[in-house]
């Protein structure tokens, strides 16, 4: 399953990039991830816990950088994981590619995912709708993370900080379904509007 999404940062993109080196630091923005071992040559252990309806599913596996395009400001992450409690496996091909946007920076994220088990029981416009709250939120705690950087916390203050809270499951349930809502109305509403 192909699931695309993109969101700007209001930072330069030479800066966004150089952020995007620090996988740990990215890592912490994203609800719900936790890097536990660095494994070396851009490899990582990790668990990823995310909430589809009312299961919650936790993935422990790893994550290997195989692609750093400098020019083209573009990464490449090959994850793959298995449900701690045994309920399917997941892997998915990140690509994230950089692009000035005014003073800000445009992120463009695909996602090549495939899932085994409890998490493929799920449609495709609830994975993209729960992928598409994460990546907000991803991109909000990015912002404030580079900030914080650019205030100059230290490294022992930052660690601090630690990650941001993981959004509940029954928020990222409710923006999920307000977004699916709102896909409903415009596909069976909006041509009704123009007709008339």
């Amino acid at each position: 399953m192909l699931i695309e999404n993109d969101f700007e940062v209001a930072e330069p993109v030479d800066k966004v990039w150089q952020f995007f080196q620090d996988i740990p630091q990215v890592a912490r923005c994203l609800p719900g991830a936790e890097l536990t071992e660095d494994l070396g040559d851009e490899k990582y252990k990790g668990k990823v816990a995310v909430r589809m309806g009312p299961v919650r599913l936790q993935f422990a596996g790893t994550a290997d950088i195989t692609e750093r395009d400098e020019r083209a400001r573009r990464v490449v992450v090959h994850a793959a994981g298995a449900e701690e409690r045994g309920r399917g496996q997941a892997t998915m091909v990140v690509t994230a590619t950089l692009s000035a946007a005014g003073r800000g920076t445009k992120v463009d994220v695909t996602q090549d995912l495939q899932l085994a088990g409890a998490a493929a029981q799920y449609g495709r416009g609830m994975i993209s709708d729960v992928s598409a709250v994460l990546m907000r939120d991803f991109s909000a705690n990015m912002q404030d993370r580079i900030e914080r950087i650019d205030r100059g916390e230290s490294a022992e203050q930052l660690a601090a900080a630690g990650a941001p809270a993981p959004a509940s499951g029954f928020a990222i349930g409710l923006r999920a379904a307000r977004m699916a809502l709102a896909r409903v109305f415009r596909r069976f509403f909006l041509p009704y509007q123009h007709a008339s």
